[in-house]
């Protein structure tokens, strides 16, 4: 049996996924309801990782910690490797998460009332953190198409013009799974570098896609314009590693690096644990053929939840995505609202996973389904899942 076909119980291990069922969907007992909802995997992490923080275990002194410059070079080489990116470890900056991190460039970059410009539908923080801080959002409404995704460019370009401060990208993106073009992201750089608008590029998916298709970080298509770009990444989506709370901002940009530095000192960030030095080294540095094995993994998933599910409820409609390991599902001609199918997702098919509108108002009649976990359990929520609309 491989580490993927391993099943193993997550309960009563603090687990936002399988442990506050109760409290997020708001029902009285989920013990037998299964979730699929939320991104983070049922796989264990790759055994480099938990021998690495094994080792790190053996000292009995868990004190302040550094990310040390063995922990930039496995970033370095990881991108370089992965995606074809030659950084500098001058234009890192750790955070302990990339969702803290969008929270931080907002804060240093723009101001209360200031316009931020999001994609939708997209990830939830995307909406949330931007309107906490006080800022104004404006969405740019993603064109789909038989469940593929793409830019109105025309649109984009008019709401730039309105004096937006920053564009947050999402890049491949979450809920589509689309691994966007280089000609598109081209011309959203060009588009921002005319109206003078800063970039956050969200990348965190960066490391889970597809063949043919392949990852663009956006800074390698900025033809100039890399000072205008913050790039997010981590090993945390990569190789299910979210609890350890590791992430890397890449700021080619000295004076932008500057700014957030005084950011942290003001907010009394401090640097990451020993524990995510050990594993974001570990996994950057042993975990790829862990990855390559999970792709494939990945794959073979979605194309068996989507013969499945399309086979038994033809009105639905599943398209297989570039990259990431979750599937988009299409709801839209099965005559049922939302809040229908997610009562009969929940009470007769015994299946939590998370409703579209999350995602904003052009998610409504879409559900995201996680296929990140063994075989066995794949199978039985994709059953859950016809059982709940047959």
């Amino acid at each position: 049996m491989t580490s993927f076909e391993q099943v193993i119980d997550r309960r009563s291990t603090r687990s936002v996924k399988w442990d506050l069922m109760e409290i997020i969907y708001g029902i009285e007992d989920a013990s037998d309801i299964l979730p699929m909802w939320v991104a983070d995997m049922d796989f264990a992490a790759p055994q480099a990782v938990i021998d690495a923080l094994q080792e790190r275990l053996k000292h009995p002194i868990f004190g302040y910690s550094y990310m040390c410059e063995g922990c930039r070079t496995a970033v370095q080489n990881w991108l370089l490797q992965r995606h074809g990116w030659q950084t500098q470890s001058e234009w890192m900056l750790f955070h302990h998460g990339v969702v803290p991190a969008i929270a931080t460039v907002i804060e240093t970059f723009t101001q209360k009332g200031d316009s931020i410009l999001i994609s939708s539908p997209v990830y939830p923080p995307f909406f949330s953190i931007p309107e906490k801080q006080g800022r104004q959002l404006v969405e740019n409404f993603l064109i789909e198409k038989n469940g593929v995704y793409e830019f109105d460019l025309d649109s984009f370009e008019n709401q730039l013009a309105q004096g937006v401060k920053l564009y947050i990208l999402c890049n491949p993106h979450n809920p589509g799974g689309m691994v966007w073009s280089k000609e598109t992201l081209e011309e959203i750089v060009r588009l921002c570098a005319k109206y003078d608008t800063l970039i956050l590029s969200d990348e965190i998916h960066s490391d889970l896609v597809f063949a043919p298709h392949r990852h663009i970080p956006l800074v390698t298509v900025a033809n100039g314009e890399e000072h205008r770009i913050i790039t997010c990444v981590a090993p945390t989506k990569t190789f299910n590693l979210a609890g350890i709370q590791a992430a890397v901002m890449i700021v080619t940009d000295e004076e932008k690096r500057e700014q957030l530095k005084e950011n942290a000192l003001a907010h009394g960030q401090m640097e990451l644990s020993p524990f995510a030095a050990t594993a974001l080294t570990a996994a950057y540095e042993h975990g790829e053929p862990w990855l390559e094995e999970l792709l494939t993994v990945f794959s073979s998933h979605m194309d068996y939840a989507i013969a499945e599910i399309t086979k038994a409820v033809p009105a639905v409609k599943i398209a297989k995505p570039n990259g990431t390991y979750l599937l988009w599902i299409d709801t839209r001609d099965t005559g049922l609202s939302e809040k229908e199918i997610m009562n009969l997702l929940l009470t007769k098919g015994k299946l939590a996973l998370e409703p579209g509108s999350k995602y904003g108002q052009a998610g409504t009649g879409f559900f995201r389904m996680n296929v990140a976990c063994p075989r066995s359990i794949l199978e039985d929520g994709v059953a859950r899942f016809i059982k709940a609309l047959t």
